[in-house]
């Protein structure tokens, strides 16, 4: 199960997100996410999970808890929605 991880503290790194979840169960993957061009923390991350039932119940025991002074909101991720393509305005 793929897990959103909303509201973090721009402090925070992978290996924050992926040791709080490991109290819960096996972690495949943590990742907070980087803005490009800022290099610096967008403030939310995903990490994935193989057991869907330890998934659900890391999902309710840190939802709303602080992590470095802020209440992470957690849920079961969505699937990306589909985006029409970006018109360029490059050169060939």
């Amino acid at each position: 199960m793929n897990i959103y991880v909303g509201n973090l503290p721009y402090s925070a790194t992978d290996a924050d997100l992926r040791q709080l979840f490991e109290k819960h169960g096996e972690v495949s993957s943590a990742k907070v996410i980087i803005d490009r061009e800022t290099n610096q923390s967008k403030g939310f991350g995903f990490v994935e999970m193989s057991d869907n039932a330890k998934a659900q119940a890391a999902i309710t025991a840190l939802n709303g808890q602080q992590l470095k002074g802020r209440a992470m909101r957690i849920n079961e991720a969505q699937p990306k929605e589909a985006r029409p393509p970006r018109g360029g305005g490059g050169r060939y």
